[in-house]
């Protein structure tokens, strides 16, 4: 899918405003994760309850809204459970970077991670300017052009061989980069709920 037309925004709109009405319904998820209600409505999360058409595949999961200053430019659905796959996306719809708005709120600096939760995370539970790549797989060599005018790119990696490949890769391409990997097995999200934010802190001095 191309860049979403007028109407196809429109549709991701009302989506987004239907499922967020049902956003109670995640509170005990989100609080495991370490996220307030407040967080999730920064980030307008929602819950399919009463999926709108074409939206039946997706009930009972975590609705993620990728927004711009323009819209909502995509929508994705995590399991806040077992169910598998994990994360689901809209038939034909491109890769996007996520919380492209934190691109206005940096100043000299931005942080990069991987996956919606653990930007959000970084951007709101800590307060770091983050965007974040919906899997390491799905990075765009055109998105450095996009972060070559910070001063310091801060890359939060997951603790497993793809994390490592991804700092390692970024590094090369843009130079000024600083890499904080997280404990092995983990991820953003789950090294802030082990350690708090304390942890993050005292690795950038």
């Amino acid at each position: 899918m191309a860049k979403p037309s007028h109407s196809q925004r429109e549709l991701l709109e009302q989506a987004v405003s239907h499922y967020q009405k049902n956003l109670a319904t995640a509170e005990e998820y989100l609080r495991g994760r370490g996220l307030s209600h407040a967080d999730a409505l920064r980030h307008r999360l929602g819950v399919v309850i009463e999926p709108l058409n074409g939206h039946e595949q997706y009930v009972g999961r975590l609705a993620i809204p990728y927004l711009t200053r323009s819209g909502v430019v995509d929508v994705r659905f995590r399991a806040m459970g077992a169910e598998q796959p994990r994360y689901l996306g809209l038939p034909g719809a491109n890769t996007h970077l996520y919380n492209v708005n934190a691109f206005f709120r940096a100043k000299d600096w931005i942080a990069v991670c991987e996956g919606e939760i653990d930007t959000i995370t970084l951007d709101s539970a800590m307060n770091y300017p983050a965007i974040g790549v919906p899997g390491v797989n799905n990075w765009k060599r055109h998105y450095v052009r996009i972060l070559q005018d910070f001063d310091k790119i801060l890359i939060f990696a997951d603790g497993d061989q793809a994390g490592y490949d991804f700092a390692k890769n970024l590094t090369k391409e843009l130079g000024n980069v600083i890499t904080v990997h997280m404990p092995e097995g983990e991820d953003v999200n789950s090294t802030y709920i082990k350690y708090g934010r304390a942890w993050f802190d005292e690795r950038l001095g």
